[in-house]
């Protein structure tokens, strides 16, 4: 327990700490009915758009095709385990690196780590648009919000049950004319652009099959 609180591996025990902090988080957000994570893909959404070096990078890391909070949990994990195995190793050869030394070396290997456990949850987690259901299939089928409010500006969250009886989460906007929608209502999908789902209060016959 001492050595986690050596300076020379504080920036690792810190990335622990946050790293905690974050599970935490989430954990008691999603008994709350809300995903923090979700708030932060909100947050951050078209971070990834355009061109130059940051578009790339962003791209590069996955941004986009697997939730913010996955990416950050896979750096501060890579950053802390390899700060600790960095710090472990030299300490067992000679001595341990200075804090900055071995912060940087942790880096360099984070990133790719993060590159790679992204693109394996990729295969895994379902995604907005899935292999097994059309984008179509799902117009006419009754969502509940599960981050809104909807209205006519930034994509909101909805969740819907397609035929098969898998969940898809997915974003949306309530269509021109129509909302706000508040979290925990249910809304029809109606349509859909090119960044998100349009939806509309359903009629009181309908249900989410």
């Amino acid at each position: 327990m001492e050595w986690l609180l050596a300076p020379e591996v504080r920036p690792f025990a810190i990335a622990l700490a946050i790293l905690l902090g974050l599970l935490l988080i989430e954990v008691v957000s999603m008994f709350g009915g809300l995903s923090a994570g979700s708030v932060l893909d909100k947050a951050l959404e078209g971070d990834g758009d355009g061109d130059g070096w940051l578009a790339g990078a962003l791209g590069w890391l996955n941004v986009g095709r697997v939730p913010v909070m996955v990416l950050l949990l896979l750096f501060l994990g890579g950053f802390a385990a390899a700060g600790f195995l960095v710090q472990s190793i030299a300490g067992t050869l000679a001595a341990p690196l200075p804090a900055l030394v071995a912060a940087g070396v942790a880096l360099v290997v984070a990133l790719p780590v993060t590159r790679q456990g992204s693109q394996l949850v990729a295969r895994v987690v379902p995604q907005d648009e899935t292999y097994a259901v059309e984008n179509a299939d799902l117009v006419g089928r009754v969502a509940e919000v599960t981050l809104g409010p909807l209205d006519e500006g930034k994509p909101g969250r909805i969740k819907v049950l397609d035929a098969h009886g898998n969940w898809h989460f997915l974003a949306a906007r309530a269509a021109p004319g129509t909302g706000p929608f508040a979290t925990g209502t249910s809304v029809l999908l109606v349509d859909r652009d090119a960044a998100s789902f349009l939806v509309i209060a359903p009629t009181a016959d309908l249900s989410p099959t």
